[in-house]
């Protein structure tokens, strides 16, 4: 699978969500990805379900240092002394002793940045994350948690597809060696219903969503975690690596964003997005 570099990490550059996905599911779900050829799973505490991808993994035959797994912190426990708990906890519920990426869900603007990043230095020095980075950080946050320490980020997943552009943050990104990991990129399955996206896809013998996934992992520096609770779907939304969109189509699917294609937006935990 394509991977893309970003500050030291090697991360597969698309990986297998699990938003919404619970119980006994999401412990089945996760383990047919890993049998069908994902090595990119992400999960986060607020999708409470670190334990069964961590059951999913501990049962699977792929080694664990095939797999590359990403959990995320809850914004209240962004302090000092509150963060390096909290990943202890996601550490005990995925049975292992280390994530390959550890990201701050939300910003939280109640505590400092630069107190956050002393918090993630932490964690990474002892071992329990080999990489750090972000999610749902606007530029003007991106560059604060920059500008706060030098401890490398290696991504800021936030919400992308082809109706949101955001272009502003893959500038910071990019410039700063870092990836964009791009969640909900199917826009909540609207893709799907999009002439144009279906329109290329005819020409490629491929689905509006596997045009949408390609059009995604196919600039420089961007991941896509695609999340389903359908084993078909996962298995469809694998089969991207076997064709590529031509500079014009690339660029048509650019124009489908709009100044409302934002899908992601809870109220009192979003910040202000940029424009």
């Amino acid at each position: 699978m394509k991977t893309v570099q970003a500050n030291g990490a090697e991360i597969p550059a698309l990986g297998f969500g699990t938003f919404e996905i619970h119980g006994g599911q999401a412990e089945e779900m996760v383990h047919h990805a890993l049998e069908i050829g994902y090595r990119h799973i992400d999960t986060a505490q607020a999708y409470e379900n670190e334990a069964e991808v961590g059951q999913a993994i501990e049962r699977s035959p792929v080694d664990r240092q095939e797999i590359f797994l990403t959990t995320k912190i809850l914004p209240q426990d962004f302090g000092r002394r509150d963060l390096p708990v909290a990943m202890e906890r996601s550490l005990d519920l995925l049975g292992t002793d280390a994530v390959d990426l550890v990201l701050l869900h939300w910003p939280n603007p109640q505590v400092p940045i630069a107190e956050t990043m002393a918090a993630l230095q932490e964690v990474r020095e002892a071992g329990h994350a080999r990489h750090v980075g972000v999610s749902n950080f606007t530029v003007a946050l991106l560059n604060e948690a920059l500008a706060s320490s030098d401890l490398p980020l290696v991504t800021n997943q936030v919400e992308y597809h082809p109706f949101l552009s955001q272009a502003p943050v893959l500038d910071v990104v990019r410039a700063n060696g870092l990836s964009l990991t791009a969640y909900s990129p199917l826009a909540k399955g609207d893709v799907a219903k999009t002439d144009a996206l279906q329109r290329i896809g005819e020409s490629h013998d491929k689905t509006a969503a596997q045009v949408a996934l390609r059009w995604l992992i196919q600039q420089d520096g961007v991941i896509a975690i695609p999340k389903t609770a359908n084993p078909e779907r996962a298995e469809s939304n694998l089969e991207i690596f076997d064709f590529e969109l031509s500079d014009d189509e690339m660029a048509q699917i650019h124009d489908l964003a709009r100044p409302d294609g934002r899908y992601v937006s809870p109220p009192g935990v979003a910040p202000e997005w940029d424009t």
